[in-house]
């Protein structure tokens, strides 16, 4: 989880819809009621993201949009499987140089 800073903006300018756990506790499930009617709610616990709670019509359109999404045509640990071996086999200390290089930011 990342800190959530309440001046966040969403990816279309406007402020993030944030509630904190002391809004909440002080004003409880009129808060959200009012918060959806801006959108998905972000819920904070000690400043870090702890939730999003959703309107029943967004939650029910992202598990339709889950059913419809196609299943992949293989798993990844099937994906690794299929791979042919190499021609020219890497010793340990090879694979850490270069992942150490790759890594070297």
């Amino acid at each position: 989880m990342r800190d959530i800073d309440v001046r966040d903006t969403e990816s279309s300018g406007q402020p993030a819809n944030v509630l904190t756990s002391a809004e909440l506790k002080r004003r409880g499930i009129a808060a959200i009621e009012q918060a959806l009617q801006r959108g998905p709610v972000h819920l904070l616990k000690r400043n870090q993201a702890a939730a999003v709670v959703l309107s029943e019509q967004h939650f029910r359109e992202l598990q339709r949009q889950a059913a419809r999404a196609p299943e992949p045509e293989h798993t990844a640990l099937q994906w690794l499987l299929m791979q042919p071996p190499s021609d020219q086999p890497r010793s340990k200390a090879a694979i850490d140089a270069e992942l150490a290089a790759e890594r070297d930011w």
